[in-house]
């Protein structure tokens, strides 16, 4: 059987073969409740089935094998060569193995792979795939069960670095993410083209920030408390004070996950303490149209979880972002509701996701480690008073041109 998805680009084909291999059973459906929709299927390959898949789909012979984490897929970092036994200059590689949900939508898979590969060419630290045996970018594997789930692969180019997660963090790395942020949406918007991107519009996807009023429908994980009547809080101040406002935000394809699990640094300087560069973009499963502000609010939001003085974080994310891309007057005044919208997102559905999956609760609750108390400072000390410490952090970077106003959906490419 052969599971053909469309189209050429940058001289790659993609079609995507279907063959066909062993996942351990794993049932992971809800049911019952209609608060609870039906979850994906994460794949379970063992480190043996790694090797031999990696054999057959992509003609490597794989030496070692480690695990990586992963919310819904399944990573694993692999060294690999042409030659059996060869450990001693082989490679190294990211085989991701996707969901079973996400990989019913191979356009999307294309398309997210692509923009990888055109930022890769742009000069951005991005992964790209090492093609199958057929010449494909990925390909489509059956679990071979009762239930015949397919998984999409891809082997990507491992990165170099150090998740921002895993450093001691300064105003200098908050800087660089911003900037980070702004020129990787604006490479997206202004320069890549496919004939896929209408993929991009996901719609209900629950992580665009647009979305946040859907999480009622999953509110419920996190029982009665202190934590649902702010996260209430959010969805309603969202819902009447940032919803009525999108159409004159600035649109683009936002990459919608730069966390400080996906974003890799290395030292670029011996001083100390160090002064560091991007070294890799990880994990664009969450790319979607959104504005270019719901980029600079995701990035603030995760580098408040780094650091020991939180809510002065934003000011140093946005200093880099606006030394690309200045916000407009409508974008800085949704500021704080979009990072307090994307805390909700982050919280509730990593409690939600955690009910379904308690083995992978402590990756799943890493945010929920000190999101809560974030969040809840950022209420108690009130947007006025945070604002006022984004902005005068912001501006002691220097003169920001004013940004013109313009809303509507960004073109489709």
């Amino acid at each position: 059987m052969c599971f053909v998805a469309v189209i050429a680009a940058s001289g790659v084909g993609t079609r995507i073969r279907s063959s066909s291999f062993s996942f351990p059973s794993r049932d992971t459906m809800s049911s019952g409740n209609d608060r609870h929709p039906q979850a994906f299927t994460k794949p379970a390959l063992g480190e043996g089935e790694v090797a031999a898949l990696v054999d057959r789909v992509f003609g490597l012979k794989v030496s070692r094998v480690r695990p990586l984490p992963s919310y819904n897929d399944q990573n694993f970092h692999v060294r690999a060569s042409r030659s059996e036994g060869a450990d001693e200059g082989a490679d190294e590689y990211v085989l991701k193995i996707t969901n079973s949900e996400d990989s019913q939508k191979p356009d999307l898979i294309e398309v997210q792979t692509q923009a990888m590969m055109f930022l890769s060419t742009k000069g951005f630290p991005s992964a790209t795939p090492y093609l199958t045996k057929g010449g494909d970018i990925m390909s489509l594997e059956s679990d071979g069960g009762p239930g015949n789930k397919k998984y999409l692969v891809r082997l990507l180019t491992y990165l170099p670095g150090t998740p921002v997660a895993k450093v001691a963090t300064t105003p200098q790395v908050f800087y660089e993410i911003g900037k980070l942020a702004a020129s990787l949406d604006t490479a997206l918007a202004e320069k890549f083209h496919h004939p896929s991107v209408k993929s991009l519009h996901r719609g209900q996807f629950i992580w665009n920030l647009a979305n946040v009023p859907l999480l009622d429908q999953y509110i419920y994980a996190l029982g009665q408390n202190k934590y649902r009547e702010l996260v209430e809080q959010v969805i309603e101040q969202f819902k009447g004070r940032v919803v009525p406002k999108l159409s004159s935000f600035r649109a683009c394809i936002n990459h919608g996950d730069l966390n400080d699990h996906n974003i890799l640094v290395e030292p670029s300087s011996l001083e100390h303490p160090p002064q560091y560069r991007v070294s890799g973009i990880l994990d664009f499963s969450d790319m979607s149209y959104g504005y270019y502000v719901f980029e600079v609010a995701i990035a603030i939001m995760y580098m408040m979880i780094e650091s020991s003085d939180p809510l002065r974080v934003g000011g140093h994310v946005l200093a880099g972002f606006e030394s690309v891309l200045p916000l407009t007057a409508a974008e800085r005044g949704a500021l704080f509701l979009l990072v307090s919208g994307r805390f909700a997102q982050s919280l509730v559905i990593a409690a939600h996701t955690a009910l379904l999956y308690p083995d992978n609760r402590e990756y799943l609750m890493v945010t929920a480690r000190t999101g809560w108390r974030h969040l809840m400072s950022m209420f108690e000390v009130g947007q006025e008073a945070v604002e006022k410490m984004w902005f005068e952090t912001a501006a002691a970077y220097g003169h920001r041109a004013p940004a013109e106003p313009s809303g509507g959906a960004a073109g489709d490419r």
